[in-house]
This record gives C-alpha cells, sequence and structure tokens, in this order.
C-alpha cells in the first residue's frame, strides 16, 4: 500500500505542472460555451435563431431553451467528446515517459511495475472525473446566467445519473489505449487509435450497429443518437464494453510486465 501511494504521489509530481492538464480543461469547456450559445439563440427565437447543423439537431433531438434540453446537451458532449479527451490524456498519461525519453529510469525504480501503472491508472480517473466536474459547474454556472426556465430537481438528477454513467463507460474504454501507448511507446500510436476509432464509432453508428461496438456505446447512451438508437442498447452492449476494457487492462499490466521493454 505505502508503494502504491508513494507511486501516485510520484504521478502527481510529474503532472502537476504540464500545460497538457489546463488544455484538456480548456478544451472541455467548450461544450458548456458553444451549449450555453445554443441555448442563448435558441431562447430569443427558437429554431429560428438557429441555421445549418445546429437548426438540424436542434428539431431531430426536439430541443428547447431550458435546462432539461442544455443538460441533455452536456451529457451528449461527453459522450462523444469525452471519447477523444479522455483518450488524450491516457495517451498522453502512459506514452509521455516514452516521448520524453525518461521511461528507463521508471522501470529502475525499486516499486512493482504494476503498482507504478495502477497510479497512472488512479491518476487517468481522477483526472478525467476532474474534468466533467468542471465541465458540469461550469454548464450550471452559466445555465443560471442565462435563466434557462424549468429548473427542477427531479430533472436534475435524472440527467445527472446519465452525464455520470456515460463518463465511466468512457473511462472504462481506455484500457486499451494504455496498452497502445506502452506498446507503441509514445503518444502518436495511441492518439492516432482514438482517431480511428471516433471515425469508426461514428460509421458503425450510422449503420444502425452501434450497440455493438463499443466506443459508439457512450455516445449512444448519451442520447446523442437518439431515443430510438439508446433503446437498441441491450446486456450485451455493456458486458462487450466491459470485456474490452478488461483485456486492455490485463494486456497493459501483462505487457508492462513481461514484454521486452528496451527504448
Amino acid at each position: 500500500m505505502k508503494q502504491q501511494l508513494q507511486a501516485f504521489i510520484a504521478e502527481i509530481i510529474k503532472n502537476k505542472h504540464s500545460p497538457i492538464t489546463w488544455i484538456t480543461f480548456i478544451a472541455f469547456s467548450l461544450a458548456p460555451l458553444f451549449g450555453g450559445l445554443f441555448m442563448m439563440l435558441m431562447k430569443g427565437d427558437g429554431y429560428e435563431g438557429l441555421s445549418g447543423a445546429f437548426k438540424t439537431k436542434a428539431v431531430l433531438m426536439s430541443f428547447e431553451a431550458n435546462w432539461n434540453s442544455y443538460l441533455v446537451l452536456l451529457s451528449q458532449a461527453v459522450g462523444v467528446g469525452g471519447v477523444l479527451i479522455f483518450g488524450f490524456v491516457a495517451s498522453w498519461l502512459f506514452g509521455r515517459e516514452y516521448a520524453d525519453n525518461t521511461a528507463k529510469d521508471l522501470l529502475s525504480l525499486p516499486i512493482s511495475r504494476v503498482k507504478i501503472l495502477n497510479a497512472k491508472f488512479i491518476y487517468y480517473v481522477i483526472w478525467c472525473f476532474a474534468l466533467v466536474i468542471w465541465n458540469l459547474l461550469l454548464g450550471l454556472l452559466l445555465g443560471f446566467l442565462l435563466q434557462l426556465p424549468g429548473w427542477d430537481v427531479d430533472i436534475f438528477l435524472s440527467n445527472m445519473r446519465v452525464y455520470f454513467i456515460t463518463t465511466i463507460l468512457i473511462m472504462l474504454l481506455n484500457t486499451p489505449i494504455a496498452f497502445f501507448a506502452i506498446y507503441g511507446k509514445g503518444y502518436l500510436v495511441p492518439l492516432g487509435i482514438v482517431a480511428i476509432l471516433l471515425v469508426l464509432a461514428q460509421i458503425i453508428g450510422a449503420m444502425g450497429i452501434g450497440n455493438y461496438f463499443p466506443w459508439a456505446v457512450p455516445g449512444i447512451y448519451s442520447g446523442s443518437g437518439g431515443a430510438g438508437l439508446k433503446d437498441q442498447l441491450n446486456i450485451l452492449s455493456y458486458i462487450i464494453l466491459i470485456v474490452t476494457s478488461v483485456a486492455g487492462y490485463v494486456s497493459t499490466i501483462l505487457w508492462w510486465k513481461y514484454a521486452d521493454q528496451t527504448i
């Protein structure tokens, strides 16, 4: 336990001054900011206040300028954007030592390799939760400033369930990204994998079988594909996602412990 704590503290020290942390927070802030702009435009003229893709999205999802629509929009932003941002976080955490040519120093530490990786996974979870909480707090602030109608505790709690379950689903999916970071010995390979998976999630989702593709499931659960697509999610959808997550974690641990780590 002491070694695990030491490994985690070392992870905090390595990352606390990194500009990447603030870049991810800024990137995640775009969702509530654009969502607030979306609500502000709708509040004045309804659908007529929007144009192009914004209008199409609003009509398709039956959005209105109220709290329920705004909170739904925040969940959908996490469901789609979280795949990219969380994937970026995992790529950075697990690949930076290779990119900085300091992986050999990390491997020489008198701490179990598994504990080093677990410290990174713990830091990853905390980082991702910090992002979504920041996203939510900023969204709430903007919603109250815009004086959106329809605030209700039951509506808020219902949306929070979707919001945080979507978050957890995406977090689980980035154990394979961690594997590709140490397998590719850097963060370029996993970032490329994240981009490919994001594109595949959109394509497979459009084909109507996204409920069986793990990286499409969080977005579908968040409601970004509409209620009809969300209804297609079943127990097998979540089993596939969990198996993918476990396989990614186990593969990461085994590769880190037993593969040739020559830099």
